[in-house]
């Protein structure tokens, strides 16, 4: 699942025009959801769901937590700087550096929950979502904004989460006055990380498969429940990551566990499964290589002309609807980046950050 995640995330991100995308491959301009605003957060909970099958089984082998808690914070500090370089490639102009990005976030994410993962216990975990899902709520609709007033969370500046952006982050935001990986979003991002933790633990630790997908299908479905509810209340917004929508989405993607793991590991139908095993063997290295190549696929590099609005240009030209040809092109796409994936995946070469 993961590996499919980070195919999914490269086609998003990576059309051949962004004039022409499909309504479901484009995030929600503001309030709602699309199918592209399940992608991160999707990532976010296999992320947490990382940390419990690996470090448990470390701690069962009897290893200290001192030098677990030094390399999460070492490889979180590795991904972050590879956020950073993404942000800086190719110009590496630091006068217009954007400070947060996915894999920062990714980064905080990850060493946040390990150190909860590793000091904490099950009710301990859940009650510090509990809080923080409720104090963003209160903070987000409730806490007069200074110069603002009462939010407004019909628009995306009045909200505390864009005026702290604006107060905490140096260098350029994404939005121009806002980020979506911002500062005080980020805190319930960690939660929809602590529901993948949640869950690695349900399947770590309920040994009969009969149980195990019951409840993986009820705590997403009571996840994906109160998440729908409390849309009424504070709306589900992949933007400033709304309580609302952390539970959806962590709803969405338990249940898309169980059935995953019922279609693959109970009932053995795993063929089709093989360009997510290749992605997800190495889900990062190949992120940052999408990102990477971008210089060779988006540039104007051929006689002013680059590869994407070179195959917008000739597949339109033989009839093709724009938006299908702009479609084709992130495939393909996808599929270059597979390639070196595949090769790595062969070799049983494995790139941890």
């Amino acid at each position: 699942m993961r590996g499919f995640t980070i195919a999914a995330m490269v086609i998003v991100n990576d059309p051949g025009s962004w004039d022409h995308v499909y309504a479901p491959l484009l995030h929600a301009e503001w309030n709602g959801l699309t199918t592209t605003d399940l992608i991160y957060p999707f990532f976010l909970f296999f992320v947490g769901m990382s940390i419990a099958l690996a470090y448990t089984k470390r701690l069962d082998a009897g290893d200290a937590k001192g030098p677990l808690q030094k390399k999460l914070l070492i490889r979180a500090a590795k991904i972050f700087l590879l956020g950073l370089f993404l942000a800086l490639w190719p110009e590496f102009n630091f006068s217009e550096l954007r400070w947060p990005g996915v894999l920062q976030r990714i980064a905080l994410v990850f060493v946040v929950c390990g150190f909860l993962f590793l000091n904490t216990n099950r009710k301990q975990l859940i009650t510090i979502s509990i809080i923080i899902l409720l104090l963003y709520w209160v903070i987000m609709v409730f806490v007069p904004v200074p110069g603002i007033g009462f939010p407004d969370l019909s628009i995306p500046d009045k909200n505390w989460a864009n005026w702290l952006d604006n107060m905490l982050i140096p260098g350029r935001l994404y939005r121009g006055t806002w980020d979506p990986e911002g500062f005080l979003s980020t805190f319930p991002a960690i939660v929809t990380g602590i529901s993948g933790m949640l869950v690695g633990q349900v399947m770590l630790k309920t040994p009969d498969i009969n149980q195990k997908l019951f409840r993986l299908f009820f705590m997403g479905f009571i996840m994906l429940g109160l998440g729908a509810v409390w849309n009424w209340f504070f709306p589900i917004n992949k933007h400033i990551w709304t309580s609302s929508y952390v539970l959806y989405s962590s709803g969405l993607a338990t249940m898309s566990l169980a059935a995953f793991y019922y279609v693959v590991d109970v009932k053995g139908y795993h063929r089709w499964t093989f360009l997510g095993r290749v992605y997800g063997a190495n889900s990062l290295s190949s992120y940052v290589l999408a990102g990477m190549l971008t210089l060779v696929f988006y540039d104007d590099i051929f006689g002013g002309m680059s590869l994407n609005d070179l195959f917008m240009e000739n597949m339109t030209q033989i009839g093709m609807a724009h938006k299908l040809a702009s479609l084709i092109y992130a495939v393909i796409y996808m599929l270059i980046i597979f390639v070196p994936a595949y090769i790595l995946y062969k070799k049983k070469i494995y790139i941890k950050v």
